[in-house]
């Protein structure tokens, strides 16, 4: 694998991890009810995916002009790390909601 491939699926792992870790942030925060917070971790979040999104998209890229990405362990571990926190996210974005609505109905 060239090190231009290695950047990339590194690239997505990272921050696909970062973005993870973000969401958990989020969760952690609206169970305090510090939703300022919350909101600010899910943003690092969403900031974290974009730049995942950016590392699958030069690869789909480059498999677009002909040039395929070897398909190895790290490969498929990579897109997995995106697809759970894509997952992840989504669902921390549905807590932080629903912290909120328990923290309204008991004021």
């Amino acid at each position: 694998m060239d090190e231009k491939n290695m950047q990339m699926i590194m690239g997505l792992i990272m921050h696909s991890g970062d973005a993870k870790s973000h969401a958990m942030e989020a969760i952690q925060a609206a169970k305090t009810n510090d939703f300022a917070a919350a909101e600010v971790s899910l943003n690092e979040a969403k900031e974290s995916l974009i730049k995942a999104h950016q590392s699958q998209t030069e690869m789909l890229t480059k498999e677009a002009q002909g040039v395929p990405t070897e398909i190895t362990l790290l490969t498929v571990h990579s897109q997995d790390h995106l697809m759970t926190s894509i997952a992840f996210t989504d669902l921390a974005k549905e807590m932080v909601d629903l912290y909120k609505v328990i923290d309204k109905n008991n004021h």
